[in-house]
């Protein structure tokens, strides 16, 4: 059995009873799980899955594959204030997207995992924002060792990871500082 502190960043059906649960944890990095029968309203995991939950969570890990099995959950923070606000769903996935992308499975990155915790609870707590979702991108480029400049930090990470995730540029739009002017992104990153 595997231990360890984490953050639910995704989840997928995998039958009409379970999800794949996807997280980030503290000493593991990047793993999936599978949680049996997890959709079912009598299941030990009812009311402890959901997007961007902290748990402490335990799993059986697979011999053969990447889809280990999820045994226990104890949730420890529920970020509740993000599934109210649709623009704090947006930047949050946006993140949680970003992450994936960059990282290996099984491999742990402690810088990451704490900028994860952190975007999600200052989202979580102040909203969503343009300057949040680029401190974000800024602060991952930087960990990663791809661009200390905060205006050079989006291109970078397209360069690296291939494209960024296609929130993105629903999230310049929606948070542009006057709804009625959207902001436009440049084909290097940077704001028209």
């Amino acid at each position: 059995m595997e231990h360890s502190h984490g953050t639910l960043i995704r989840l997928t059906k995998l039958t009409d009873t379970s999800w794949i649960v996807h997280w980030f944890t503290d000493s593991h990095g990047l793993i999936k799980t599978v949680a049996k029968g997890a959709r079912s309203p009598k299941s030990p995991f009812a009311g402890k899955l959901d997007l961007f939950f902290d748990a402490e969570i335990t799993w059986s890990r697979a011999r053969s594959s990447e889809l280990h099995t999820l045994c226990e959950v104890s949730v420890t923070g529920t970020r509740e204030p993000i599934r109210g606000d649709y623009n704090a769903m947006l930047l949050s996935g946006y993140c949680c997207r970003l992450l994936e992308q960059a990282v290996e499975r099984d491999h742990p990155e402690p810088g990451l995992n704490d900028l994860l915790r952190r975007a999600l609870d200052h989202v979580a707590t102040r909203g969503a924002s343009v300057r949040a979702m680029q401190h974000f991108e800024h602060e991952m480029a930087k960990n990663l060792g791809i661009s200390r400049e905060r205006r050079h930090a989006a291109p970078a990470l397209r360069e690296i990871l291939g494209g960024l995730p296609p929130q993105r540029a629903q999230l310049l739009e929606r948070l542009s500082p006057a709804a009625e002017f959207p902001v436009a992104e440049t084909e290097s990153g940077d704001l028209k």
